[in-house]
């Protein structure tokens, strides 16, 4: 589970996490959303301690970030909106050096590399260089990367941004088998069909504020509208367009 308390994050004058507070539970799936420039994408890289907050806590398993970021960092499995693959490496050695920077056991190491390939449906690409990788198959070596050390706590930024049709359904399912074993999975999109289907929470920033914390079917009788986009829109108070 991973509790955010009063998060705030200011860059100069500028207040871009202004009280971020909402909690991601184990065995569901929360969508974090807001428009541009809203604080999503910083409030983000605070709960995988990238950043420090300039106030506030993020709590992973009972586990303060502030007192213990490194224990904070094994207990998250964690997709960056920069994928950050290793060129001249195949996929299955990119996912060979994170288990190893993880401390993995070889014999380990291997048995949840390969589970993780089958999963993922990669076995075609393991063995071959990322370079010139299409986004799909970088996505999914990035996914492997990430989960390696099996974490219970995955936070996924845009996983599918960029990907084709085929490749977005893959990668839902696994999401859904993720939330199936129990796991807390946290993930922002811009693509509501894609939050409607696959989120039981969905938490809106806005201006660097929680304005909605919901499940999808509450937000829309909250506003009144029947479409998710549409009960965004008004819950942000613009149509200034949604978060890429």
């Amino acid at each position: 589970m991973i509790e955010v308390r009063d998060l705030h994050k200011a860059f100069g004058m500028v207040k871009a996490v202004d009280g971020v507070s909402f909690t991601a539970r184990d065995g569901e799936i929360t969508g974090l959303l807001g428009p541009n420039g809203a604080g999503k994408t910083t409030t983000l890289r605070m709960l995988y301690t990238l950043m420090k907050p300039d106030r506030g806590q993020v709590i992973v398993d009972g586990i303060d970030a502030a007192a213990d970021a490194l224990a904070v960092r094994r207990e998250l499995g964690v997709l960056p909106d920069a994928r950050g693959l290793y060129k001249r490496l195949t996929a299955r050695e990119n996912i060979n050096y994170f288990a190893r920077l993880h401390g993995l056991p070889e014999a380990l190491l291997a048995d949840r590399r390969d589970a993780l390939i089958h999963a993922l449906e990669m076995e075609d690409i393991a063995d071959r260089r990322t370079e010139g990788f299409s986004q799909g198959q970088r996505v999914k070596t990035a996914i492997a990367r990430a989960l390696i050390h099996d974490p219970r706590n995955v936070i996924l930024d845009e996983p599918t941004n960029g990907l084709d049709v085929m490749a977005t359904r893959a990668l839902r399912k696994f999401m859904g088998r993720l939330k199936a074993e129990g796991r807390c999975v946290l993930f922002s999109s811009h693509i509501m069909q894609e939050v409607a289907a696959l989120c039981d929470r969905i938490v809106v920033i806005a201006h660097g504020r929680v304005v909605a914390d919901e499940s999808p079917a509450a937000l829309r009788e909250q506003t009144g509208e029947a479409n998710l986009e549409d009960a965004f829109v008004k819950i942000i108070g613009s149509d200034e367009g949604l978060a890429a």
